[in-house]
């Protein structure tokens, strides 16, 4: 054990007696023995428990508490009392506190009710992840479309292979998490194993590397103790990597490293670690122009694309866009407390003649807010404000008319390929966003750029 301790109280005999105790069970105690040292010692470490007392020189331990629970709210408490000051400790408790003990103190009895709080400590924290990881989670609707019957196919023969990496291609929010977490459960036949969702576009650069791989006590200046990286959390399960191509090209590197021979290092380790977490990355951008600019490694692309899955947008699937909405508007009303409601005739036709350039999350947000708007049984065309028609939202945004090809008459086939290139250039080399706007799925772009 090497969890964190701060141990309050103005007794220097018992202080220094309980804290040795502590350590002698593996414990980092830091001592203060007046509030004003208590909020220095804060300014300094993030405490697993605190031991902290009622009376001190320089304030209430109760008042105190309220303070900490603020600062450090994932801190458990175990308050000293006065011995018999039963109502000191009945305020404690409804204060937050986990538990307390009366003076004077058996050294045992305090060692039996830090490790008991610290354990009660994980297990809310192992519920509540549990709680969040359930609440998060999104029913996969089965799909009517050829193309995402087909992709469902390959997750779930890919998922027999649990170590092989997975790289999901598609636009922003078509649902790369979702078919993430669906490849997950196919893998691990529901059995525990941990799902780890990183957002590499979120994590700093300064602390990037230190988030996925973990670090060694005095690795840098803040590393007082050593921890685990999410590669490790998510050992015998699934790390979803999402916008992998926000990687910086050192991490990329140890990335690749990983994903040949499941072992690393942690940041300022000598010694190999391993894991046996699947890597499924994901991303919207357009990978081969960033390894074209050398933001982006050509090995960890070839890597990541043996089994390499493109995601076709919502536009490119029309048949799967009232089933969605029947399953999303399900799960809605559960989360909202919701009372049965339907989709009228008319906002039925209206989602069917829209382009969704925001895919399955913008149906998602169009039907909570609708379902939140919308107090009777039934969702109609007035509560879906801001769905326009299909022609508006896929119609190139590029000045068409100032495309002219000259010479003699082309095949459809080249005036497509100049078309597409024509759109490319105009949007900067853009190739997503170009595919996007063009209305067509990234495979058919690059087809029609030659480049499949």
């Amino acid at each position: 054990m090497s969890a964190p301790l701060l141990f309050v109280d103005d007794d220097r005999a018992f202080s220094s007696m309980g804290a040795a105790a502590l350590q002698r069970e593996g414990y980092a105690v830091t001592l203060a023995r007046s509030l004003h040292e208590a909020r220095a010692a804060l300014g300094k470490l993030t405490p697993a428990l605190v031991v902290l007392d009622r009376r001190l020189p320089d304030g209430d331990g109760l008042i105190f508490l309220s303070e900490l629970k603020a600062q450090a709210p994932g801190a458990v408490v175990v308050m000293v009392t006065a011995h018999g000051d039963i109502a000191s400790a009945v305020d404690a408790v409804r204060a937050g506190a986990a538990d307390y003990v009366a003076k004077p103190v058996e050294l045992a009895d305090l060692v039996l009710r830090v490790r008991r709080a610290l354990d009660t400590g994980r297990l809310q924290d192992r519920l509540a992840a549990a709680e969040a990881e359930l609440s998060g989670r999104r029913r996969l609707v089965a799909p009517a479309s050829a193309a995402m019957q087909r992709v469902l196919a390959a997750l779930e023969r890919i998922a027999a292979s649990p170590r092989s990496a997975v790289l999901l291609l598609g636009e922003t929010g078509v649902g790369k998490e979702m078919l993430a977490r669906h490849l997950h459960e196919q893998s691990s036949g529901g059995d525990g194993a941990p799902f780890v969702h990183v957002n590499c576009a979120a994590l700093p650069e300064q602390t990037v590397e230190s988030e996925l791989f973990g670090h060694e006590k005095g690795a840098f200046t803040d590393a007082r103790t050593a921890r685990r990286g999410l590669v490790e959390v998510a050992n015998g399960g699934t790390l979803f990597l999402d916008e992998v191509g926000e990687l910086p090209p050192g991490l990329q590197a140890k990335l690749l490293t990983f994903l040949d021979s499941g072992r690393f290092r942690r940041l300022g380790g000598t010694t190999e670690q391993s894991s046996s977490a699947r890597i499924v990355a994901a991303t919207n951008r357009d990978l081969p122009a960033l390894m074209s600019r050398g933001e982006f490694r050509e090995d960890l692309w070839f890597r990541l694309s043996v089994f390499r899955i493109d995601i076709p947008p919502l536009r490119e699937r029309r048949e799967d866009i009232l089933p969605l909405a029947q399953g999303i508007l399900a799960d809605l009303r559960r989360e909202l407390g919701r009372r049965a409601t339907t989709l009228g005739p008319r906002a039925r036709e209206r989602l069917q003649a829209y382009a969704f350039p925001g895919n399955v999350r913008e149906l998602r947000n169009l039907l909570e807010r609708a379902l939140v708007m919308e107090p009777g049984p039934e969702l109609e065309l007035d509560v879906l404000e801001g769905v326009k028609p299909t022609v508006a939202a896929v119609t190139p945004t590029v000045d068409a008319e100032s495309f002219v090809l000259s010479g003699p008459p082309r095949a459809l086939e080249e005036v497509e390929r100049a078309y597409t290139r024509w759109a490319l250039e105009r949007l900067g080399g853009r190739r997503m966003e170009a595919a996007r706007v063009l209305g067509l799925s990234y495979p058919t772009f690059l087809k029609r750029l030659g480049e499949d």
